[in-house]
């Protein structure tokens, strides 16, 4: 397993509190789950995957994947789910992951092989995505590269109270890769699970 085929994490732990709580990527958009649909896009580019959520892991049971929860209680939110992720992945053996998020239906499918290339380039162990609003650069951490070996280092933050990603990547150098401006629509509200849906018609067409 080499970094230019890292194994991927779905990160679907979160308590989705604005769409009345339960499984965000179970909403459906345009005839498929969304986690369906973020599967099916990370899935290729990609050694091996598996989801990171909580809860009853056999609701997830129809798409034949490990499921792996938080180790750390209390829903430290999505650093904990990148963790989760590289300690799985570390007793398999990779050197790299990369997460994307359940909400997200419409990521770019060469997200992997770009993170990888702005990681290269830069010479620093982490990549995040990135998109650029009027001037100004967005960082999307749930979308990123991360190196099996800062596992140590990020368990320690988390455990000190760090909640905030961009702190704990920017502490390591962490490199962007440029996408276009709605490379990363996600689904927060049942507003937005409404523009998923034309998003998925236009799609269709």
């Amino acid at each position: 397993m080499t970094m230019e085929q890292p194994m991927g994490v779905v990160l679907a732990g979160g308590q989705a509190t604005r769409m009345g709580g339960g499984d965000k990527g179970a909403l459906v958009v345009g005839g498929r789950s969304m986690l369906d649909r973020v599967v099916d896009r990370l899935g290729p580019q990609v050694g091996r995957l598996v989801i990171n959520a909580n809860g009853d892991p056999h609701r997830f049971a129809e798409y034949g994947l490990p499921v792996v929860a938080d180790s750390l209680p209390d829903f430290p939110g999505p650093l904990a789910g990148v963790l989760a992720g590289m300690e799985w992945a570390a007793q398999a053996g990779a050197t790299h992951i990369v997460t994307a998020a359940a909400d997200t239906p419409f990521f770019p499918t060469d997200l992997v092989g770009r993170l990888s290339r702005a990681a290269e380039r830069a010479n620093t162990p982490i990549a995040l995505a990135a998109t650029h609003e009027g001037g100004r650069t967005n960082r999307h951490p749930t979308f990123g590269l991360w190196p099996v070996a800062l596992r140590a280092d990020l368990r320690a933050a988390l455990e000190g109270g760090l909640r905030k990603v961009v702190l704990w990547t920017d502490k390591h150098g962490a490199a962007t890769a440029a996408f276009d401006d709605e490379a990363f629509f996600n689904v927060n509200t049942p507003e937005d699970l409404a523009e998923a849906e034309r998003r998925a018609a236009e799609e269709r067409v």
